[in-house]
């Protein structure tokens, strides 16, 4: 698979790692070259480097790595080369006290639907630090992380799994791009209890064979 990321960060580069690991070609592109050379040398595997059209130009598939506030923004620069792509985007709009930034509006997600139309926009991978996603692979207790995706295309979905699985982790299918400002919302939630309570939020849901009740009480 041809890979392009737009940006030079933290998620660019734990994603990109693994999926060069994988066999796939990656071409990292940035507003400044000298950090996409940087980081294209340190991925190895023949990852390419340069510009965020050239980036943009290069991939089937392109992981918008950018941060919320600019996202949309260079997405418009760039929406003709973004056109029949599928653009992945994992941003969190959350701010100080850990606020929902899009509260009453539109997802980021949708706004990147909405600033390059042509693309197919997926929603994954923003609900973790970047250094778990930097693990090989991320398993806990003896299970993979599940990565919850949000799309409305079958044919991206199917990518986007595969780059899921390729983290070592297992895809989780979490309805059309409409409910990625629930991605939002959970990791806004999320950031806060962490960070703020200290709090581990593995502990609010109970495990799946008592998600509607427990059975034997029902039976």
């Amino acid at each position: 698979m041809r890979i392009g990321v737009l940006g030079t960060g933290n998620m660019a580069d734990a994603l990109a790692t693994h999926w060069v690991r994988a066999g796939h070609e990656v071409f990292v592109g940035g507003r400044d070259e000298q950090k996409a050379r940087r980081l294209a040398t340190r991925l190895g595997g023949g990852a390419g480097h340069g510009s965020l059209r050239q980036a943009a130009d290069f991939g089937g598939v392109v992981l918008a790595a950018l941060p919320y506030g600019a996202g949309a923004a260079v997405v418009d620069e760039l929406r003709a080369a973004l056109t029949g792509k599928v653009l992945l985007d994992c941003a969190n709009p959350v701010g100080p006290g850990f606020r929902l930034l899009t509260e009453g509006g539109s997802s980021a997600a949708d706004r990147l639907a909405a600033a390059a139309p042509g693309a197919q926009v997926v929603k994954a991978f923003n609900l973790c630090h970047e250094d778990v996603w930097r693990m090989t692979p991320p398993v806990f207790d003896g299970r993979p992380l599940a990565v919850p995706v949000c799309g409305d295309d079958g044919a991206a979905l199917t990518l986007v799994y595969e780059l899921v699985r390729d983290v070592g982790c297992e895809p989780v299918a979490g309805g059309g791009l409409e409910r990625a400002g629930l991605l939002e919302a959970t990791a806004a939630l999320f950031i806060g209890l962490w960070v703020g309570e200290q709090a581990d939020v593995q502990a609010i849901a109970p495990p799946l064979a008592y998600a509607t009740g427990p059975q034997a009480e029902r039976a």
